[in-house]
């Protein structure tokens, strides 16, 4: 078995929705087909109990070596505690080969797991040894390494719940929520409203402290120290128990309670310096509560106690601390909601200080205390006390994060009670905590859990918005970037700020930030991360969705402009039109349910996608009598079609007509395909709620240009010959292209042609063959790259296509695109047509404009 080709499928994609690995799986004769309970079941199951099944791709059908590959990577995962539950293994054409798609929740261990399943099918094979408890360790780890953390995890959580779209911007935990100019972003739990200088102020507790006074919220005295002697007076000056801590900490590093001897004194002095300035101030007697504010409401509450054991008059010291540390719940990090209690140099002391030792057996009963402070990173415990809590000390501690500035808050209070306020029982605020630890809260020891991360959730995104902003995928054979060009520039019109991304580039707000083909994910991802996008349009091609899925988890209008069998097939195993239209209706899976679906309703293929559209369907079509169009309309449904030289959209009894002459890019409606494509656009628009004024005077003002639409039938005068520039690179757009141009008179047709190498070799033929039929002369170059072909390969495809042209008289082969268009302009005269199908968009174009004005300034 030989593993390659391995993908991660970062969104919704050819196999489902879930993110997923996939792999090519190249299997030997003799582990094509393995059935039910053979020796290698049998062997395998040995190792590893909990794999699942093995079944063939088909249910009775015997399972291969990859389905075998398949089952362990997915059982593999779910032992070591991830979520999983999609896998999938197909043939493709060729023997003895198959895609293995197996859903992950974390890449990496998807990976890792894949990596692993292919070890342990090579150890069952050769009959070798297989470390299946070092296999789940080292996923449990990974997992545990980078998957988000509780607190993140929540507010997570919330939003997915929410229908809040996310993604992670770092492999730690600053997470961008909501799309564009509605984003919202987070780091652990802190959102991107927490200025730098309200988490100074946090960390400076002294500061904090000075503010809280003068906001009148009780606080214990105290102030920082400039050395060990000055700290012991102040300690005298303020009255013994005291508190020794750094001025700027978290999480409870270097803090020392209750002191009450200059022994311990001195040693919780140095302790705290290690981390900074010392701050000394009067002990609170009392529990340690966490409180936590959002925005301007307390949404939970904890009593933390420090980490300790209790006494059986058995067991030492540490022996007790290695059973409560034996708890699951306990773990090493933040992952878990407890941590293990750390038996150090500082547990050590504590135990000193009541008279034990580590090998110490405490009396059965006693409380064992292992360190001051109540943190749940140093191994406390917390206890729900929410609905316990004074409205008095509720308005304080919001007092308290509102005075530093902070929306995501943890109070540290320390009183006798929060059923009473503060100040009737000398308790106090000792700290202020920006980015607060939530999983406490999450799961507490005790009590309650609070869903604090829907707090969260709830303060960034107020009102039900969940971040969103329209977003329109256009797929389709051809027309895909005038449509997605068009679009955007009614949405422009509209006043939105319009990202936009196709196979020239990625544009926001008319800007040019990228450039070359950017019609995959990655660029649609860049574009939804730009605050000054109220809106996207991209254009979805074919090899983006194979390599990595869609860049978000859906859409508010999906348009499939067209199929058409010259789109690529046979690479990437695609090889019909039928496998051609499932790749192309993802976007249309994963519409949102309130969202839209414009179908070519001409297109077959394009048109039973409608069944798989959660939302609603538009349907359009040049003939208002396409019986697609007539039965979508008499259902009251919306339609776009062409009626007495005029565009029409109409829904139920409602319609809005626009005159063809009024859409240059139609040149009155000659070009039948760019009046699809304006077609395509105004139903988009339409989805979008974009005014019926705003979309008219849209398309009034879009030029078919070299700016507009490069590579797109952009029309040039050459000394009274017409030139007609495009991109058209397959037998559908070739044949639209013809259709166009029939429209358009003309004493000789000329055309100047090349082929991509990457297409097959029929539809290379069949390119030349549409031509043969409309154009005197052909004028045929090699492109600059033959993408895999040799020299005059594609040339000769090319002529045999050629063969029996009823209407050309004249081929003639040039080296070179320049050197091919130079030759066909010199053919030309005043009221000759001149088709070029470029190769080298940007530079073609700029050449072609080039002689245009040599000629123009000749002429003058």
């Amino acid at each position: 078995m030989e593993v390659s080709r391995i993908r991660a499928l970062r969104g919704p994609n050819l196999w489902s929705r879930q993110t997923s690995i996939e792999a090519i799986v190249r299997c030997a004769p003799e582990e094509r087909e393995m059935l039910p309970g053979n020796d290698f079941e049998k062997k395998l199951r040995r190792i590893f109990p909990a794999v699942g099944p093995l079944e063939g791709t088909r249910p009775g059908h015997p399972a291969s070596m990859a389905h075998a590959l398949e089952k362990i990577t997915l059982s593999l995962q779910n032992q070591a505690g991830c979520p999983v539950t999609f896998s999938r293994t197909t043939a493709t054409e060729e023997d003895g080969v198959f895609q293995v798609v197996v859903q992950y929740t974390e890449e990496a261990v998807g990976r890792l797991a894949l990596d692993w399943a292919e070890k342990l099918c090579q150890a069952v094979e050769s009959q070798s040894a297989f470390d299946l408890n070092q296999a789940l360790a080292e996923l449990r780890d990974l997992d545990e390494d980078v998957r988000l953390g509780p607190s993140t995890g929540s507010i997570v959580d919330a939003a997915v719940l929410k229908g809040i779209p996310y993604r992670r911007l770092t492999e730690g935990s600053m997470v961008q929520f909501g799309w564009g100019s509605k984003q919202r972003r987070i780091q652990a739990a802190e959102t991107d409203t927490t200025s730098a200088i309200a988490e100074s102020i946090a960390q400076d507790k002294d500061l904090t402290k000075s503010l809280l006074l003068a906001a009148g919220v009780p606080v214990p005295i105290g102030r920082p120290a400039k050395d060990l002697e000055d700290a012991w007076s102040i300690a005298q000056s303020i009255g013994l128990p005291v508190v020794v801590k750094p001025q700027d900490g978290n999480q409870g590093k270097g803090v020392t309670v209750n002191i009450t001897e200059r022994e311990l004194f001195d040693q919780a002095y140095e302790t705290a310096a290690r981390y900074g300035e010392v701050l000394v101030e009067k002990f609170l007697p009392g529990s340690d509560y966490r409180l936590l504010v959002v925005g301007n409401k307390l949404v939970a509450a904890a009593r933390r106690e420090p980490p300790l054991v209790v006494g059986d008059g058995v067991l030492t010291v540490r022996e007790l601390v290695d059973k409560v540390n034996a708890d699951p719940r306990r773990g090493d990090g933040h992952s878990t909601s407890l941590t293990k209690i750390k038996f150090d140099d500082i547990a050590i002391g504590r135990l000193k200080l009541q008279d034990l030792e580590p090998n110490s057996v405490p009396e059965k009963g006693r409380r064992v205390i292992l360190r001051n402070n109540a943190n749940l990173s140093t191994g406390g415990t917390a206890t729900d006390v929410t609905d316990d809590v004074h409205a008095e000390v509720a308005a304080r501690v919001v007092a308290a994060a509102q005075m530093v500035g902070v929306d995501i808050c943890g109070v540290d209070v320390v009183c006798e009670s929060v059923l009473k306020p503060l100040e009737e029982q000398n308790g106090g605020i000792v700290e202020v905590n920006a980015a607060p630890g939530l999983r406490m809260h999450i799961s507490p020891s005790f009590g309650k859990g609070r869903n604090v991360g829907k707090a969260v959730i709830d303060h960034m995104f107020p009102n039900g918005d969940n971040g969103r902003i329209p977003v329109i995928a256009v797929t389709g054979t051809n027309g895909k970037t005038t449509t997605v060009r068009l679009t955007a520039h009614l949405l422009k019109a509209h006043q939105w700020r319009v990202g936009m991304t196709n196979t020239d580039g990625v544009y926001v707000n008319g800007r040019q930030i990228d450039d070359g083909d950017c019609s995959g994910p990655r660029s649609a991802r860049n574009v939804l991360m730009h605050p000054d996008v109220d809106a996207a349009v991209f254009e979805t091609a074919r090899g983006g969705l194979l390599r990595e899925g869609l860049a978000f988890d859906r859409c508010q209008v999906a348009i499939v402009t067209n199929m058409g069998s010259g789109d690529h097939l046979g690479l990437n195993y695609i090889t019909t039109l039928e496998d051609l239209s499932v790749l192309k209706r993802v976007i249309v899976l994963n519409v949102a349910p309130d969202g839209m679906a414009v179908l070519n309703a001409a297109d077959p293929h394009v048109a039973m996608m409608a069944n798989m559209c959660p939302g609603n369907v538009t349907f359009f079509a040049l003939d208002p009598h396409n019986a697609v169009i007539a039965t979508h309309r008499a259902q009251g449904k919306r339609v776009v079609y062409t009626e007495n030289g005029h565009i029409v959209a109409q829904q139920g009894k409602k319609s809005f007509r626009i005159p063809l002459a009024e859409v240059p890019l139609t040149r009155q409606g000659q070009i039948g395909f760019q009046t699809e494509n304006v077609m395509a656009a105004v139903a988009a628009a339409w989805a979008v709620d974009v005014p019926w004024e705003t979309i008219a005077l849209g398309l009034s003002t879009f030029i078919s240009d070299i700016q507009g639409v490069p590579g797109r039938f952009n029309v040039f005068d050459y000394k009274g010959a017409t030139l007609i520039a495009d991109y058209g690179h397959n037998p559908d757009a070739i044949q639209a292209l013809v259709q166009a141009v029939d429209n358009m008179p003309a004493n000789k047709r000329v055309v100047v042609i090349s082929g991509a190498g990457d297409r097959r070799d029929q539809d290379i033929r069949d390119q030349t063959q549409i031509l043969g039929t409309a154009f005197d002369e052909v004028i045929l170059y090699q492109d600059a790259c033959q993408r895999g072909r040799s020299d005059g390969e594609v040339i000769q495809l090319l002529r045999e296509g050629l063969n029996g042209a009823t209407r050309t008289t004249h081929v003639q082969d040039i080296q070179g695109e320049f050197n091919a268009i130079d030759t066909a302009l010199a053919r030309l005269s005043a009221g000759d047509l001149c088709l070029i199908l470029i190769d080298q968009v940007e530079a073609a174009l700029a050449y072609i404009q080039g002689k245009v004005n040599e000629s123009q300034e000749a002429a003058a």
